[in-house]
């Protein structure tokens, strides 16, 4: 599924939400210098956020097709995955991840992590948090019976309070940063019906359904959206420096 979300690269690009300035500026001033390692970057969303706040972006992903989109929009990009990447000698100051690190192995990343950052360094990783109107999560669940991703009975904020939890411990367990920290940044995204269905095939399960199956999907979501709505966000970020 990790390499699934490029077959609609430039959807993915449209339609998924940027990162809150106040991350973005934070990141860069926990940082001790401006050479990023983006890992993950997919179309590279955040990775013009960091260059227009003065990074020096690299890019990592393991998809070409989002690669190649990002690179046309001006990141530098290479292909891999992080654990197979061969930094050929080079060092960072900062590694960030944004909706990427749990596809990355949680012992071998803090690790890579680590060997790439230079004294000092900053690893940040971060993802957004979001839980649909009830009328529009359950026509999802109504149309994907038996999806994993439609049949977790914990919220996902729930979830994503697990994962972060197992990013931190990860974090610690390389022994190779000091005490994570973890912050919230909490805002709000209206979108109008067709909004939510030009956004919802970029999620984790859909990216991978036939086309007729996912028409049929958003056939019933949409009739379920009466009108715009104001989506509530908490975006998580977990920040760890190197010694």
């Amino acid at each position: 599924m990790a390499e699934s979300f490029g077959v609609d690269a430039e959807r993915y690009d449209r339609a998924r939400p940027s990162y809150p300035e106040e991350l973005v500026t934070g990141v860069r001033a926990a940082s001790p210098g401006p050479d990023f390692l983006d890992v993950g970057c997919g179309t590279g969303i955040e990775a013009r956020q960091f260059a227009a706040a003065g990074c020096r972006v690299l890019g990592v992903d393991p998809d070409p097709r989002m690669a190649a989109f990002a690179r046309d929009r001006g990141t530098d990009v290479e292909v891999a995955t992080f654990e197979d990447w061969d930094p050929a000698g080079r060092t960072f100051d900062a590694v960030v991840a944004g909706q990427a690190w749990h596809w990355v192995d949680p012992a071998a990343g803090p690790a890579k992590a680590a060997g790439v950052l230079r004294p000092g360094g900053l690893l940040a990783v971060f993802a957004h948090v979001f839980q649909p109107p009830a009328a529009v999560a359950d026509a999802l669940k109504a149309a994907m019976p038996g999806s994993p991703f439609t049949a977790e009975p914990r919220s996902a904020a729930e979830l994503y309070e697990v994962m972060f939890t197992r990013f931190v411990d990860g974090i610690r367990a390389s022994e190779s940063f000091g005490e994570p920290e973890l912050r919230r940044f909490t805002w709000e995204k209206r979108y109008t019906r067709e909004e939510w269905l030009d956004f919802l095939p970029t999620t984790g399960g859909l990216t991978r359904l036939e086309p007729d199956v996912l028409a049929d999907v958003l056939a019933a979501v949409g009739a379920a959206i009466e009108r715009p709505f104001v989506l509530p966000y908490t975006t998580l970020a977990v920040l760890a420096a190197k010694p």
